[in-house]
């Protein structure tokens, strides 16, 4: 590393922000520029998907705006700039300003947090171009544009975190809203049986019309200007607008590009360190070597990576160990919190004694050697969340 040359970071979501921030506690006088393709305003993105009950917009959502974000972490911000190419050799980034005019800037040591993009299905039909995905402010402010106001009827693209929280979010904005997923249930991959099939029956009480071991095979124009969605069993959802929510993939093609290695993410070791020497990665976009392999989408992960590379990047080499990350799936008609054990354990899911059924359930994954490795809460028992952490084995 070039102690002469700035730290650069690519991207500022929570993940580029908040690296940002905790390196300035480590070095008052260490230079830092953030390169943003957006305005690099601060908010937070499980924000999204429920603005709609809090009667909020897109611009509503930002807790900071940039330049009192810049100041406070006297940052040398490039808003609205496209980094085209990384020279590791060089350790030179190519950008693109405001303006489109390129520019080159050398850097002693790279953070690339440059999150990840929505999964793009190849939908057929002449109205498959009207789908849209959530992942930004800009893509929300799109989104409830083109929605207008309620009453009308969202067809929403996978019962996953995110597509179950937009449609607890879309029912409590007075919309109508139908779900298709290939899956048996809501949140199949990540909530044991009973605590899904729990979920999908509080949400079709509030109005969800589930359409799941199924998909979506063609989105025409109706003669009315709607949707006419046909799926794979046959049935027809009429639909004013359509949201995919089935997911994000990590964005590596900068990285790729440059000879960093990828794989579903940008792959990192224990430090946060990639393949090539003073550049790390974080977020959305990283892979994780202490996390067994995986991408993690969520809020905590990034808090606990920035502080352990911002230590790293002052001179403090720290391996990143992540601690017991409970979730809290934004539904209110079934709050639930859950800690997933690693994919890699085996082990089962099972469910304490019933309580009534307002009181919400208990479900603990329970490895090969009788350790609890995770847990689901639904309804008030959400707040038991602090007692099964402790419990937890990591």
């Amino acid at each position: 590393m070039d102690a002469a040359l700035p730290l650069v970071i690519v991207g500022a979501g929570l993940a580029g922000w908040t690296t940002a921030r905790e390196v300035r506690k480590r070095a008052p006088e260490r230079a830092i520029v953030l390169i943003s393709a957006d305005a690099a305003d601060f908010y937070a993105k499980p924000t999204l998907s429920n603005a709609l009950a809090q009667k909020r917009t897109a611009a509503q959502l930002v807790t900071t705006p940039a330049a009192q974000m810049a100041q406070t972490a006297q940052v040398q911000l490039h808003a609205h700039c496209t980094v085209r190419r990384l020279d590791t050799a060089t350790q030179t980034v190519h950008f693109d300003d405001a303006q489109g005019v390129e520019q080159q800037l050398r850097y002693g040591q790279l953070v690339l947090a440059t999150g990840a993009h929505p999964i793009a299905l190849p939908l057929a039909g002449d109205a498959a171009h009207s789908v849209r995905a959530v992942n930004h402010l800009q893509d929300l402010a799109a989104f409830h544009q083109a929605l207008g106001p309620a009453p009308k009827t969202v067809l929403v693209i996978g019962a996953g975190l995110i597509g179950c929280e937009f449609a607890n979010d879309l029912l409590l904005g007075g919309y109508a809203v139908h779900v298709v997923d290939p899956a048996p249930r809501p949140l199949a991959l990540l909530l044991p049986q009973g605590a899904g099939e729990a979920l999908g029956t509080a949400l079709q009480a509030q109005g969800v019309v589930w359409h799941m071991g199924t998909t979506v095979q063609h989105l025409a124009h109706s003669a009315d200007g709607r949707v006419q969605a046909t799926l794979a069993d046959g049935c027809v959802v009429l639909a004013d607008s359509v949201l995919s929510a089935v997911g994000l993939r990590s964005e590596t093609a900068l990285a790729s590009a440059a000879g960093i290695a990828c794989d579903r993410g940008v792959l990192v070791d224990a430090h946060l360190q990639t393949s090539v020497p003073d550049a790390y990665a974080l977020g959305d976009c990283a892979q994780y070597a202490s996390a067994g392999g995986r991408t993690l989408p969520y809020v905590m992960p990034i808090m606990n990576a920035a502080k352990a590379l911002a230590a790293t990047l002052s001179g403090e080499p720290t391996i990143l160990v992540f601690p017991l990350m409970p979730v809290a799936v934004k539904t209110p008609a079934l709050p639930i919190v859950v800690a997933a054990p690693h994919p890699a354990t085996q082990g089962q899911w099972l469910q304490d004694a019933a309580a009534p059924t307002d009181e919400g359930g208990v479900w603990r994954f329970v490895d090969t050697q009788a350790q609890m490795r995770g847990f689901v809460l639904t309804g008030k028992r959400t707040a038991r969340r602090m007692e099964l952490a402790k419990a937890t084995l990591p």
